[in-house]
């Protein structure tokens, strides 16, 4: 045999230690994977989806406001995050619309 084929004889039928070996590993891993919280993502549902939008309308907004205010003092300006806040209503009307193109069930 060369050093790069497998040891066993592909002739001889499988050894039912290598399947029961490969049945517990299997198993060991799905376990651990619940156990880490790794499981497979489960799609999107609709209410998810509608919960991301509303985080999007909200944040975007805010945040926007809060740098342009942050700027405001820095700058010792006015106004400043009045525009601010209307720039992050423009990235979340964006962003939601993104998400509108997405079915519920896409990740």
């Amino acid at each position: 045999m060369a050093e790069d084929e497998p040891r066993q004889d592909p002739k001889s039928p499988p050894d039912a230690r290598l399947a029961s070996l490969d049945e517990r590993l299997r198993q060991a891993q799905a376990d651990e994977a619940v156990r880490t919280g790794r499981t497979e993502r489960k799609p999107r549902t609709g209410q998810a989806q509608g919960m991301r939008i509303l985080s999007v309308l909200v944040s975007y907004p805010l945040g926007s406001a809060l740098i342009g205010y942050a700027i405001d003092r820095i700058a010792g300006t006015r106004g400043i995050w009045v525009a601010m806040l209307f720039v992050g209503f423009g990235l979340a009307m964006w962003e939601v619309w993104k998400i509108s193109k997405q079915s519920p069930t896409e990740g």
